[in-house]
């Protein structure tokens, strides 16, 4: 039996041109497609029992649930997720994605469902004053390869940048030497040290506090509307302000914290 959708989805074909009105999509049969790394701690990744948990798996199915629709995650490498977005490999991504200029040429965006600042990542035991990105002039940086955080890295200018596949890799040859610092958010760096134990320490705290939202693709206006209206309603019942305490211990929802 076809699954009916809630009536908001039902015109979510007709919002894309012809091509949306022609081609069926995951949504018809009741399905959510969702990209995520599956290896970015604590925001999505797999527990002992290889199950895949985080925060944005958690908000990811309340928006789901809130919209009707079956979360089904689709696992990739950072480095393509964007790429696999246009490629209808998925529907959205809900992977801690930047909102930036750049990436609204090319893609759309929900309202920001979290805000964190980047931060400088050294060895528990480094004396170290890396507080700005000047200060790593000439130093081995580890990053994620295509993220926002590269970006920021390699505008600085004069920082020997070496990219990862992500967050595991590069925190590996940094606790090993390999590299004099890394770059990423606040929100792993401390998760990681209270979880894990590593012998990693924050330095400075870069910038702002930026915002993430749910990345979709750009013609798809109906499924915005529909996503934004369900991060209104897991604020408003408490079901976010749940999700964010048990993974952070605060509402990272505001750009204040």
């Amino acid at each position: 039996m076809k699954r009916i959708l809630p009536p908001l989805l039902t015109g979510l074909l007709l919002t894309g041109g012809a091509e949306a009105q022609t081609r069926p999509t995951t949504l018809e049969s009741g399905v959510l497609k969702i990209g995520m790394e599956g290896t970015y701690a604590p925001f999505t990744f797999k527990d002992e029992r290889g199950q895949l948990v985080g925060f944005d798996v958690d908000i990811a199915k309340a928006v789901a649930a809130r919209l009707g629709l079956k979360p089904e995650f689709v696992l990739t490498e950072w480095s393509g997720i964007l790429a696999g977005l246009q490629a209808r490999k998925y529907d959205v991504i809900v992977n801690q994605v930047g909102i930036t200029p750049e990436r609204q040429r090319a893609i759309g965006f929900s309202a920001p469902y979290a805000y964190s600042s980047p931060q400088i990542i050294v060895r528990g035991n480094a004396n170290t004053s890396f507080r700005t990105l000047a200060d790593l002039k000439g130093k081995r940086v580890g990053v994620g390869l295509g993220s926002n955080f590269e970006k920021q890295l390699r505008d600085a200018g004069g920082i020997n940048v070496v990219t990862y596949p992500g967050a595991p890799e590069y925190l590996r040859d940094l606790i090993s030497g390999r590299l004099d610092a890394a770059y990423n958010d606040r929100l792993l760096v401390g998760y990681l040290i209270k979880r894990d134990n590593l012998p990693v320490k924050g330095a400075g705290v870069i910038g702002d506090p930026e915002a993430v939202g749910i990345a979709l693709r750009k013609d798809n206006t109906g499924l915005k509307t529909a996503i934004d209206r369900a991060l209104r309603q897991i604020r408003a019942d408490g079901t976010y302000a749940r999700i964010s305490r048990q993974w952070f211990g605060q509402d990272v929802g505001q750009p204040g914290q």
